[in-house]
């Protein structure tokens, strides 16, 4: 008696019709579940848009916290009451910000007549070129520019004026929301390590140990981006600085402030406070100083972009350019300054939610085990024991 062989059994071929009614089965179910997640995601995108005015206040305070928590910690380390080091801490930090204004302040004041009336001589040189072959535009043509522009900026006064006053609100508002954001920096330094343990009550121990790890990543990733980007700002504003100086531009120390502010907005800040670099050079010692601030700028940048941001911003962060790119202008587009401000550290942390559950779908399928995560928090460790106990075992 022969026998049959695995490879000699023929099996019936699928019906096509069954096969192609499975995949637009598995389709719809599909889209039905990303419709209802595009509907969640709107719903919680309008929520934060209608709040707003509450939500911008206490994203700036976590910003700030993840910067004033080391130095509030150390202070409770040495035995310093919580409410007390906080607030050393928060007057601390004001104290050097507005003692840095106050340095710049006089040379800004100092400098700012020299360069208002180079700028004029500036403008004059310019008409008396153009004056000249190959452009000859008489000054009668310039003359009548001028009396144009003049005449349109005195028609729009009333606009002027009205701006002036939603300016002076604007400004208000802006005393009002750092007032609030300082209160809110307060308290998270002195309450945080207590909101992580009200949360797990308030969730449940599983859903909890979930939270805490999550909000353990994003604020470790928090804390290094702003961290990080300080360092890398502050190299750029000693060397742009220091080579302002060196070419004798006007408002150098000003200038390089500005640098480590501006680099906080990725690609959009360095590009605008260089761009004023270059004007303020231009202005004040000619065509040939500005074309080596400009050289200066561009290799500080080159600097930056290939070895200090990729090796410093690539470990905290864990975000490709282009994503950073795409979020600052997606950022600045919807909210102005303030969202290419905010749009990096909220990609960042989006990114450290996403990579934490494709972690734990990776952990439920038995892809990898808990030995190959790294957790960040003792409830991180538990859940991915927990999770990998559910996965199924391979036969």
């Amino acid at each position: 008696m022969s026998t049959l062989h695995e490879s000699d059994i023929r099996t019936e071929p699928a019906d096509r019709g069954a096969v192609i009614g499975d995949g637009i089965s598995w389709l719809a179910r599909w889209s039905m579940r990303l419709l209802l997640v595009a509907a969640g995601a709107f719903i919680i995108w309008w929520l934060l848009s209608t709040l707003w005015v509450g939500v911008f206040p206490v994203l700036l305070a976590l910003i700030a916290a993840t910067v004033l928590w080391p130095p509030t910690r150390w202070l409770r380390s040495k035995g310093v009451p919580a409410a007390l080091a906080a607030a050393l801490v928060i007057v601390g930090a004001l104290v050097v910000f507005f003692g840095v204004l106050g340095a710049i302040t006089p040379s800004l004041v100092s400098q700012s007549g020299d360069l208002a009336s180079q700028a004029s001589k500036g403008l004059t040189e310019l008409q008396d070129r153009a004056a000249r072959p190959p452009f000859n535009i008489d000054s009668s043509t310039i003359n009548d520019a001028v009396t144009s522009a003049t005449t349109w900026l005195q028609d729009q006064s009333g606009q002027i004026a009205s701006g002036a006053l939603a300016g002076a609100s604007a400004v208000g508002s802006g005393i009002v929301t750092l007032v609030l954001v300082l209160v809110l920096v307060f308290f998270f330094i002195k309450d945080g390590p207590q909101f992580l343990p009200f949360v797990r009550r308030l969730s449940g121990e599983r859903a909890g140990a979930h939270l805490t790890e999550v909000a353990t990543r994003s604020w470790n990733t928090l804390g290094g981006f702003i961290r990080t980007q300080a360092l890398v700002s502050a190299v750029d504003a000693v060397l742009i600085g220091s080579g302002l100086f060196l070419l004798g531009v006007p408002l150098a120390f000003a200038l390089a402030i500005l640098t480590f502010f501006g680099g906080f907005i990725p690609i959009v800040g360095a590009f605008a406070v260089g761009f004023l670099s270059v004007l303020v050079a231009l202005v004040a010692q000619g065509p040939m100083t500005a074309l080596f601030v400009l050289i200066l700028i561009i290799a500080v940048q080159q600097l930056e972009g290939n070895v200090l941001s990729p090796m410093l911003q690539g470990r905290s962060m864990q975000l490709h350019a282009g994503v950073v790119l795409l979020s600052v202008a997606v950022g600045s587009t919807i909210f102005g300054i303030v969202g290419a401000f905010l749009a990096v550290p909220v990609a960042a942390v989006a990114a450290v939610v996403l990579r934490y559950l494709s972690e734990q779908v990776n952990l439920k399928a038995g892809i990898v085990t808990a030995d190959d995560v790294e957790p960040e928090s003792d409830e991180g460790e538990e859940i991915a024991e927990a999770v990998e106990e559910e996965a199924p075992v391979a036969e």
